[in-house]
C-alpha cells in the first residue's frame, strides 16, 4: 500500500472523477485508474463503484481514504519535524476565494505581503490566533522570507467549499450560521469574520429613510438575489417565512457588482455583505441592517491539516486574517 495510492483514493472521494484526480495530481487518468486498481487488489474489497458517469467511493473506500488522510497528515508532521516544511517561507501558496471575498481581500493581501518583503511596519503583526500550533510562530519568521500567492476565484455552493482544498492550499469559504458546520474531520477551519448581509437600496429609495428594516418592510418589493444554494438566497427564504408571503425575485445574479448596479436604478432591492461588498458598491447604493432574522454568514479559511505544517501557508493565513480584521474595523 503506497502513499500516492492513498492520496489518489482520497482525491477521488473529494473530486468524484478520475480525470479530476489526474489533473490535480498532474498525472494521466490511466495512471490514476491503474494505481487505484492495484490498491483495490491489495485490500481485496471493492473501494469504488460507478454512479452514472462518476466513480465514487464505497463505504470501505471512504474508510480507507479517511485513514489515508491520517497517514498523509502524519507524514507531513514528520517532515516538519526535520525542517522540510518549516523552511519554505519563500514558497508559493495557492488560494481560492468566492467572488466577493476575492474582490475585497485579494488586492490588500498582495499589498500586505509586498510590505512584509520590504520590512514594513506591520511585518511582525499577529492578527489572528487560529488555534493551531505554529500559527503565532510563523509570523515571527516573516523577515526571513515571504511567500508568493497564486490566486483563483471559485464561486461554488456552500457544501462544495471543502472539496476545493484538494486543489488549493487555502480556501476562502462562507456559510450561514444555520447551515451545517464544515467537516472538521477533513479540513481545519480558521475563522476570519462573522459578516451580516444588509439590505441594499438605491439612495433615493423610500426605504432608505429608515435606519433599519424588517422582513415586513422589504418583502413586497422586487428583488435581485443570488441563485439557490448561496447566502443571499437563504436569507430571502427566511424573509418570506417571517412575512408569510413569498419574495418576488426578478433577477438571479451572483456577482455583487452587477447586483449593486441594478439596485442603484431603484427598480429592485437586494442583499449585500456589509464588509466585503465595499468594492462592488457605488455612490447610488446604500445599506441598511435587517432585523428579526439572522443574516450573518461566517467567512472562514479552510485548509487541509498537512498544509498547516508549512510556514508559507501559515504566514499567508495570518496576512489574510489581518486584512479581514482591518476591513471589519
Amino acid at each position: 500500500m503506497e502513499l500516492h495510492q492513498l492520496q489518489m483514493l482520497r482525491e477521488l472521494g473529494e473530486l468524484g472523477s478520475v480525470k479530476a484526480v489526474a489533473e490535480t495530481m498532474s498525472v494521466t487518468p490511466s495512471a490514476v485508474s491503474q494505481q487505484i486498481s492495484l490498491l483495490q487488489r491489495q485490500v481485496d474489497t471493492p473501494l469504488t463503484r460507478k454512479d452514472g458517469r462518476n466513480l465514487v467511493l464505497t463505504e470501505a473506500g471512504r474508510v480507507l481514504a479517511d485513514a489515508g488522510a491520517d497517514v498523509i497528515n502524519a507524514m507531513a508532521t514528520a517532515k516538519a519535524a526535520i525542517g522540510a516544511y518549516q523552511h519554505d517561507r519563500n514558497g508559493t501558496v495557492s488560494i481560492s476565494g468566492f467572488h466577493s471575498a476575492g474582490q475585497a481581500l485579494f488586492a490588500p493581501l498582495v499589498r500586505r505581503l509586498a510590505s512584509l518583503r520590504v520590512g514594513g511596519p506591520d511585518a511582525l503583526a499577529l492578527a489572528h490566533d487560529a488555534g493551531e500550533p505554529g500559527f503565532a510562530a510563523a509570523s515571527s519568521a516573516a523577515s526571513a522570507g515571504v511567500p508568493r500567492v497564486r490566486l483563483s476565484d471559485e464561486d461554488v455552493a456552500q457544501h462544495d467549499f471543502p472539496a476545493l482544498t484538494a486543489r488549493y492550499d487555502l480556501v476562502l469559504a462562507h456559510r450561514m450560521d444555520h447551515s451545517p458546520a464544515w467537516p472538521q474531520s477533513r479540513v481545519r477551519v480558521i475563522p476570519l469574520a462573522h459578516e451580516p448581509l444588509d439590505i441594499a437600496l438605491a439612495v433615493d429609495h423610500p426605504l432608505a429613510r429608515k435606519a433599519a428594516l424588517s422582513p415586513e418592510d422589504v418583502v413586497d418589493f422586487p428583488w435581485v438575489a443570488s441563485r439557490s444554494g448561496y447566502s443571499p438566497a437563504d436569507v430571502l427564504t427566511a424573509i418570506g417565512a417571517v412575512a408569510s408571503r413569498p419574495v418576488n425575485v426578478v433577477h438571479r445574479i451572483n456577482d455583487y457588482s452587477t447586483a449593486a448596479a441594478l439596485v442603484s436604478t431603484g427598480d429592485v432591492i437586494g442583499l449585500l455583505p456589509r464588509y466585503t461588498a465595499s468594492p462592488a458598491l457605488n455612490p447610488g447604493v446604500t445599506l441598511r441592517p435587517l432585523t428579526g432574522i439572522s443574516t450573518r454568514r461566517r467567512i472562514d479559511l479552510l485548509v487541509r491539516p498537512e498544509n498547516l505544517k508549512r510556514a508559507s501557508v501559515m504566514l499567508v493565513a495570518e496576512a489574510l486574517a489581518q486584512v479581514m480584521a482591518d476591513m471589519v474595523r
